[in-house]
């Protein structure tokens, strides 16, 4: 006798939920989306419609706590997508010339379904943006962008000469350290993930990566100093606290790739390095739990363009070489034809006319 059984309108409630926020778990929605089209929900058109709820509602990517700082520091918002345009312009200059190279897709996960595996390119991703809204909080707080902080006021360093005056307007890095923090890392705290689980693995990496991208930016801050005087006498010397080019964090970031520890979640719900040989990293390292996926051939599933199309250099060594960019499979040299300034001449007073001239050039394109 076959038995039927009939669901009540509760329990088809109940189920829908589960479905529900089994989607929104497994959803890729980032919050780098701001750097890539969310600022445009923040352009003062959009904000002089309507209020600020709907405005941070209506930014794909945000986590409802992000979505609750948007709107106590809807000003804030700017700069937080600018922060994220410019890790994601640094992850592309720096692995331009590898096999990922850090594309990008159209819409609201920006790296696509490649940033769920738990690789070092994931692991540096996150630590570059991170970085980036550091970065960008810290410059906008100096430049009075920003109503709840301003200036730095990093105190004077010991080792500097007692005759030069500490103070002028620098860069606000501890705001933008902790509001970075906050931002960022309130999305790893609000799923309690099963301790020891794969989830709660990449939480705990995400955490730290954002860390060491934070660090990054405070490790590689600076002092710079002006002069004062009549005709250049540098009389008094003025100095404060200035965030270095961000190349130089991105750089600083790209080591820390390199030199990556593989690390696994252990039961008691703590990372710990996976081989008994690696050094234990410290909190400016990055930090990742598998292995790289193949990026040679285009799989859809995993998010990888493959390298197919691709330019490399036949005579070159190290990633650009056609060899490995082409992952073995063989290049065609193709002729192209590229428009450059040529011509130049310098005109009183005081600009520079230029001609543009078409130069054939030839160019090696992966199989």
């Amino acid at each position: 006798m076959t038995k039927t059984v009939f669901f009540t309108p509760i329990v088809n409630i109940v189920l829908c939920l589960h479905l529900f926020f089994a989607l929104g778990s497994a959803s890729l929605e980032n919050w780098m989306s701001l750097g890539i089209s969310g600022a445009n929900y923040l352009s003062t058109e959009t904000l002089l419609l309507g209020t600020t709820l709907p405005i941070c509602q209506q930014i794909t990517g945000l986590s409802r706590g992000q979505q609750k700082l948007c709107m106590l520091y809807t000003d804030h918002m700017k700069h937080v997508g600018r922060g994220a345009r410019q890790g994601i312009a640094e992850c592309q200059y720096q692995f331009q010339h590898q096999r990922w190279n850090c594309s990008t897709v159209d819409d609201s996960t920006v790296f696509g379904p490649i940033l769920s595996i738990s690789s070092k390119e994931a692991a540096f991703a996150n630590g570059v943006t991170s970085a980036g809204v550091v970065y960008s909080i810290a410059r906008g707080c100096r430049d009075g962008q920003l109503d709840s902080c301003g200036c730095s006021s990093t105190s004077r360093p010991q080792d500097m000469t007692e005759e030069w005056g500490w103070g002028g307007c620098g860069d606000n890095i501890h705001y933008g350290y902790k509001f970075s923090k906050n931002f960022i890392d309130i999305r790893e705290h609000e799923t309690r993930e099963v301790s020891g689980s794969d989830s709660h693995g990449r939480q705990l990496m995400n955490i730290h990566n954002n860390e060491a991208g934070r660090r990054a930016v405070v490790k590689n801050m600076k002092v710079t100093c002006k002069c004062h005087g009549v005709s250049g006498s540098c009389s008094l010397v003025t100095c404060w606290h200035q965030l270095s080019n961000f190349r130089v964090v991105g750089d600083f970031l790209q080591k820390r790739y390199k030199s990556a520890t593989r690390v696994k979640i252990t039961r008691r719900g703590r990372l710990r390095v996976k081989s008994s040989r690696a050094d234990i990293p410290t909190a400016t390292d990055l930090v990742y739990l598998e292995p790289s996926p193949d990026y040679c051939m285009k799989n859809d599933s995993i998010g990888t363009f493959g390298t197919h199309g691709r330019t490399c250099h036949a005579t070159a060594r190290g990633s650009q070489n056609c060899q490995y960019m082409c992952c073995d499979r063989g290049h065609s040299s193709v002729s192209t034809v590229i428009q450059e300034r040529c011509q130049c001449k310098f005109h009183w007073c005081c600009h520079v006319e230029c001609q543009t001239c078409d130069q054939k050039v030839q160019m090696s394109v992966c199989h």
